[in-house]
């Protein structure tokens, strides 16, 4: 089904929905509404209660968060419309499934060039053998990898090394690919090396989540087809980000999670731990206060900031795990200010909360009232002087990739009606050319920045991704251009 009938038909179910819900609880209906809006934001801002607050206050809103809900069905039902709530729920999600991967089908992002290259003769590999509960055993990736020509050097979990020295000693010995088994956070350090001697950079998806993994399109299942890129593969130009000095492949993270898991308590007990810290970090009574400049936007005290290499996609939780490209040439910038229960409900209009900033930027400075804040490095735990400067390095690392894998998971975008209906009656000769790309935007005033951006992509496309286009900016302005 074309992306123009799958939208008629989600906005058609949609209909269906309301149409429904009137037929059978005629003006009652909008009462319904209004009660299950209202129980939603109360269980988000009892939820905010219950991890802001300590003792038996933080029991009764535990409490209330599980409840409210619960009465909520119970009314329902108690008025004889629990089924047909259910029912039209049912066709109002249909109707938003149909209509995501409408606009899905219709503005995929382009694929990220890759070209031929010659197979490496002296590749050497980092193998971390406890990361991902031992894969790089299990998977016998040594053994696979030197039978295929590479020098690996597997690493003494008793006797901790210098990664980023290694590999600069395999460059200095005429090593002409470096390549890692092993967590995000030894995928950078030896990235950044790469990186500075311009030699191919190889991933094996031997971590725990190999995020990055997921964005290059390789297998995290079986990391042994990785090695395919030594024999079989093409390359890749992709992005990194730098915080000071230090590479991120991933993310860096300030505010709430990088506190607490800073506390030597974290490790041994994460649950208790975050319990226990949350409150005072979440009402500014310990840590920090942060402040963030990107362009001419600024976050001021947020509670958690979330900075990319590459934007994440924001239109569902799954894919807040996702970046569409890593070749768009800017960082992604989420910050999330909560104050009180009342900001806390209004996060459920996800992107278009008031305590919600989601920007893009080329360069973030991150300044805190304190002489150092707590940093987690894709995935690891860094205290680091402020200010503190993260920067994107556009194409600056060369990744080889076996030809055949998997492919990055398509993350579907936000849902927006408007644009549903526009494509829903779009004709045939307006739709934009493959490689295309249309770009407007607005400036001045408190309320100006990004007014919108329309791309169209063909797999030669290059950045900028249309994920920027998707993303809004609240509070100030930020100017493009």
């Amino acid at each position: 089904m074309s992306p123009k009938w799958r939208a008629r038909l989600s906005l058609l179910v949609a209909a269906a929905a309301i149409a429904f819900l009137l037929a059978v609880a005629g003006a009652r209906s909008l009462t319904l509404l209004g009660l299950g809006v209202a129980g939603l934001a109360a269980t988000a801002a009892a939820l905010w209660w219950a991890l802001s607050h300590h003792g038996l206050l933080r029991v009764l809103a535990a409490t209330l968060a599980a409840l409210l809900p619960l009465a909520v069905l119970v009314h329902y039902a108690a008025v004889g419309l629990l089924w047909a709530t259910l029912l039209a729920l049912g066709l109002w999600a249909l109707a938003l499934l149909t209509g995501r991967a409408a606009l899905s089908a219709a503005g995929r992002p382009g694929a990220s060039q890759h070209h031929e290259a010659p197979p490496p003769t002296t590749p050497f590999l980092v193998m971390n053998p406890r990361s991902g509960g031992g894969k790089v055993g299990r998977f016998h990736l040594a053994d696979r990898a030197r039978a295929l020509g590479a020098e690996v050097a597997v690493l003494d979990p008793a006797h901790p090394q210098d990664v980023a020295e290694l590999a600069r000693r395999a460059v200095a010995d005429g090593a002409d690919l470096l390549g890692v088994a092993g967590g995000d956070g030894t995928q950078a350090l030896v990235a950044g090396v790469a990186a500075q001697h311009d030699v191919p950079f190889m991933v094996i998806s031997a971590g725990t989540r190999n995020h990055f993994a997921l964005d290059l399109g390789l297998d995290r299942n079986d990391p042994s087809t990785c090695l395919d890129a030594l024999t079989d593969g093409v390359e890749l130009r992709v992005d990194l980000g730098f915080l000071a000095d230090r590479v991120f492949v991933n993310n860096a993270s300030f505010g709430v999670y990088a506190e607490v898991v800073q506390s030597a308590e974290y490790r041994d007990d994460k649950v208790h731990t975050i319990l226990q810290r949350l409150p005072d970090l979440l009402t500014h009574h310990t840590g920090p206060r942060l402040t963030v400049r990107a362009g001419d936007t600024i976050i001021d005290a947020p509670q958690a900031v979330l900075i990319s290499n590459n934007p994440y996609q924001l239109g569902d939780p799954a894919g807040m795990g996702r970046r569409p490209r890593l070749d768009t040439g800017v960082l992604g910038v989420v910050g999330v200010t909560v104050d009180n229960a009342a900001q806390a409900a209004g996060l459920l209009r996800g992107r278009h909360g008031r305590g919600l900033t989601a920007l893009a930027a080329n360069e973030v400075l991150v300044d805190a009232d304190a002489p150092e804040i707590a940093v987690g490095v894709d995935g690891e735990a860094l205290l680091l002087p402020t200010p503190v400067t993260c920067r994107i390095a556009p194409g600056a690392l060369r990744v080889r990739v076996p030809r055949h894998r998997p492919g990055v998971p398509r993350a579907r975008p936000p849902m927006n009606w408007r644009a549903l209906v526009r494509l829903a009656v779009a004709q045939q000769q307006e739709r934009e050319p493959p490689g295309s790309v249309r770009m407007w935007h607005a400036r001045g005033g408190a309320m100006g920045g990004l007014a919108s951006i329309r791309l169209g992509h063909s797999a030669s496309a290059g950045p900028p991704s249309a994920l920027v286009g998707h993303l809004r900016v609240r509070r100030p302005s930020v100017r493009l251009g």
